[in-house]
């Protein structure tokens, strides 16, 4: 990504986080920062990995979560402040992605974002990466995996961060959390508990997620950590509107679905990685049946 195109994708940025109030499209984005919106619309779906669309919903939506545990403001009045023309508008909008109404989000008092600020980097991408400079985390690399987290947080429904923090202190005590730095900014980390090998979590910066990071780490997880077994993550369900392209993205990885969850009161589905030795196996043992 040339530094141009980053500068321009931050005006687009800065102008939607000042205007979240009002009713934002990529026709009014486009003649704000004098791009056709056929170019703007593909600069920043590359570069965010959201559409605009996309974006605006969520960031409006996230700060209507946030009005509505740490206000007493009306629910009619928040859907206003959001860019919402009316409260069942909002309401309907709020539900497909919170999985609960605004009332019922209020009740409960617990405030998570659906997607918070984007900040991009203006450093040239490295293209030379490989899983060979993926490295065990350590202590260090906290408060830069916690910034990693919020740009990625569209793909982590109901995230506690004092509770992920304890967790990510424990993998990494573990030896069960690795990195990938590219300088000094930390773009991807994956964090997995064992046995069975579960992912907790693998972020991608969003500069990066059509650099191949995803399988480098899958590849050192497999290739050089732990061989021979299969390996099990859960993402969102087919159909969910909150999905921003997880599940396809692990189904290219070659996950398959598995059994539908309920994790943390919001609805998930368990994908499975199977071991190249299992599949090895499998296919031994049905040459064998076909043989008998």
């Amino acid at each position: 990504m040339e530094n141009n195109a980053v500068i321009s994708i931050e005006q687009v940025i800065d102008y939607i986080e000042n205007h979240l109030s009002e009713k934002i499209d990529l026709e009014t984005v486009s003649t704000t920062v004098n791009y056709s919106k056929y170019h703007l619309h593909r600069m920043f779906t590359e570069t965010v990995g959201l559409t605009i669309h996309d974006y605006v919903q969520r960031r409006q939506l996230t700060e209507a979560a946030k009005l509505l545990v740490f206000s007493d403001k009306p629910i009619i009045e928040i859907a206003f402040i959001c860019g919402y023309e009316s409260q069942q508008s909002f309401t309907t909008a709020f539900t497909a992605m919170y999985k609960t109404s605004p009332a019922q989000y209020r009740d409960k008092q617990e405030f998570y974002p659906l997607l918070l600020q984007v900040v991009i980097h203006n450093k040239k991408v490295n293209t030379t990466l490989t899983k060979n400079n993926i490295r065990f985390a350590t202590i260090e690399d906290i408060p830069s995996w916690m910034e990693l987290l919020r740009l990625v947080v569209d793909g982590y429904p109901v995230l506690d961060e004092t509770d992920y923090l304890h967790k990510l202190k424990i993998c990494i005590q573990n030896k069960q959390a690795l990195v990938l730095k590219d300088g000094d900014l930390l773009i991807g980390a994956l964090a997995f508990s064992i046995p069975p090998c579960c992912i907790e979590f693998l972020g991608i910066h969003p500069q990066y997620r059509k650099r191949g990071i995803q399988k480098f780490f899958l590849d050192a997880l497999i290739e050089d950590y732990y061989p021979e077994q299969d390996i099990c993550i859960t993402t969102y369900r087919k159909g969910d509107r909150a999905d921003t392209g997880y599940r396809k993205e692990l189904q290219k990885l070659g996950f398959a679905e598995r059994e539908l969850l309920i994790e943390f009161g919001y609805p998930t589905q368990r994908f499975v990685l199977t071991a190249k030795c299992s599949e090895t196996n499998d296919k031994r043992l049905s040459s064998n049946k076909t043989e008998i």
